[in-house]
């Protein structure tokens, strides 16, 4: 059976934590990750793509999969904040601290705010997302499975939000066909993989 590290009746240390510590997870390393990441969905990412979004007009199609990367952002960000606190970490109480941690640069709306360098933009976003995530799982993978699944579940939407903005720039700048096997979700937002009706706690 194993040892008992964290005596009973005591708040003051997590099993949870002692576990994937004991299995070689830099737990402070860890959270310093997760909170970077959570950034750049929140700050950098929801709050960028919803300025990209206003500014696509009349390309209701881009739109769309826009909105759809951008609640699916928003999705990702409220499934992994509870596991910041879980393994004893927390947000920056100053959002501007908060915005300045993120582990992508934000993407501000480019001048002009054309179509192509605004999906040029949210392909680069989705690129830097994808690194991010993936070096998370890289670090927990048979280690620490909870945050593990998490980090897998977002990590399969942005490896699909790249394919989306592949297949539109690739069209609006070179009038190339590069289809990313796009469908509509249920409902805006309704993410397959992070959140949505049958998933709704992480």
């Amino acid at each position: 059976m194993p040892e008992e590290a964290v005596p009973a009746g005591d708040v003051s240390r997590r099993v949870g934590v002692e576990v994937i510590r004991a299995r070689g997870v830099d737990v402070d390393k860890l959270i310093k990750m997760l909170v970077a990441n959570a950034a750049a969905e929140f700050a950098s990412t929801y709050y960028y793509y919803t300025i990209l979004r206003m500014n696509l007009a009349g390309h209701e199609d881009y739109k769309e999969i826009c909105e759809d990367a951008r609640l699916e952002d928003r999705a990702h960000w409220e499934l992994i904040v509870p596991r910041i606190y879980e393994l004893g970490g927390s947000l920056p109480n100053d959002l501007r601290v908060f915005h300045d941690q993120a582990g992508c640069a934000a993407a501000k709306l480019p001048d002009p705010p054309t179509a192509a360098n605004i999906l040029t933009l949210l392909l680069e976003s989705e690129r830097c997302a994808i690194r991010s995530w993936s070096a998370i799982c890289d670090m927990t993978f048979g280690k620490d499975p909870r945050t593990y699944d998490l980090a897998a579940r977002i990590l399969n939407e942005e490896i699909e939000h790249e394919a989306w903005f592949i297949e539109l720039l690739a069209w609006e700048r070179d009038k190339k066909s590069i289809p990313s096997g796009h469908f509509r979700r249920g409902e805006p937002g309704e993410a397959p993989y992070s959140k949505n009706r049958q998933l709704y706690n992480p």
